[in-house]
């Protein structure tokens, strides 16, 4: 038998203000300091005190779960050199090309652009062996983490274009939900969250597969064609009832809640709007070394939390942004 919504989201309020802090969710691990979704990334966003961290997924050619941000792993690793003839006719080289025996031989890398310019300069650029981590390493990582440490940091999971693996034969948002029961983790009190930019996934994930972790929509734009889903509609009053049916929050993108205006960030209303369907509010993402002109991250964190009072906060800078907190909590 299912929990009813109210109670399910009853919970999660409750969790997240037990501090008037918003969560800390480590975006893609410690991003800012190590490449992104190695369990060397993890593992330091999780000493660094992260509510939880982030997990974005892909699959292999022989169906693991891979932590990746992207469908294709040219600008995060060293795949054109390791396998030069694997590469499709648009010149992409694509993960689920790939079986995890083979992934794991890869070198992951800080972000480049596909000109190998990296995307942030001033982050890591040593040349460490770091690999491609899989769910499991993750789910088990953080279990194991919170078994010995005592604390209770969460998982973040995302699923990536789920209508595209279909089309190329997975079915990844299956394999996931599979995944989660296997860990004990599909449940309302589970500590983690799933999220996805596409609607009908995102429906299809409760609906029709039988998630019953929290859920939370993501918000895109619909220039970046990240799905066909309608993002205009989904910042309407009509969209924001309609994601309350199935999910518990949403994901936006920081300048969808903040507009900035002379120098000063000002609401956009549409957190607003979100919190009074009774929807939590994570907005992504907080990055120091990616501000606009003439902002301080305190500005931004203020902004997010004083103004906004949003709920968590994605960021590369997990310890940042929980030194903000501290401080605040102190005051």
């Amino acid at each position: 038998m299912g929990y009813p919504a109210y109670l399910v989201f009853l919970t999660l309020l409750f969790s997240q203000f037990i501090s008037a802090s918003p969560v800390v969710i480590a975006h893609r691990g410690a991003s800012g300091y190590l490449p992104e979704h190695t369990n060397e990334a993890l593992v330091m966003a999780y000493m660094q005190n992260a509510d939880y961290i982030e997990q974005d997924l892909v699959l292999s050619k022989d169906g693991h779960l891979v932590v990746l941000h992207d469908i294709h792993i040219d600008t995060t690793t060293n795949v054109a050199q390791a396998f030069p003839d694997r590469k499709r006719d648009d010149g992409r080289y694509y993960a689920i090309d790939f079986n995890l025996v083979e992934l794991k031989t890869l070198q992951v890398n800080e972000r480049t652009d596909r000109h190998q310019n990296p995307i942030y300069p001033t982050r890591f650029q040593g040349d460490t062996d770091f690999q491609i981590a899989t769910l499991d390493e993750h789910l088990n990582l953080i279990q194991q983490l919170n078994r010995q440490t005592g604390e209770n940091t969460g998982w973040y999971i995302e699923i990536k274009a789920p209508q595209w693996h279909l089309q190329q034969g997975q079915d990844i948002a299956k394999v996931l939900v599979e995944t989660l029961a296997q860990y004990q983790l599909n449940h309302p009190q589970a500590n983690l969250f799933v999220q996805c930019f596409d609607l009908k996934h995102s429906k299809r994930l409760r609906q029709q597969l039988g998630l019953k972790a929290p859920l939370i929509q993501l918000i895109a734009e619909n220039d970046w064609q990240e799905s066909d889903t309608d993002y205009n509609y989904l910042k309407t009053t009509q969209g924001l009832a309609e994601i309350a049916t199935f999910a518990e929050g949403i994901g936006p993108w920081i300048p969808q809640v903040l507009s900035l205006k002379n120098g000063q960030y000002l609401s956009t209303g549409y957190a607003e709007q979100a919190q009074n369907a009774g929807l939590l509010v994570h907005p992504y993402t907080f990055r120091r070394d990616a501000l606009p002109e003439g902002i301080t991250s305190e500005m931004l964190l203020k902004a997010l939390t004083h103004q906004l009072k949003v709920d968590g906060i994605f960021t590369d800078f997990t310890d940042v942004v929980v030194r903000f907190n501290q401080a605040q909590e102190q005051r």
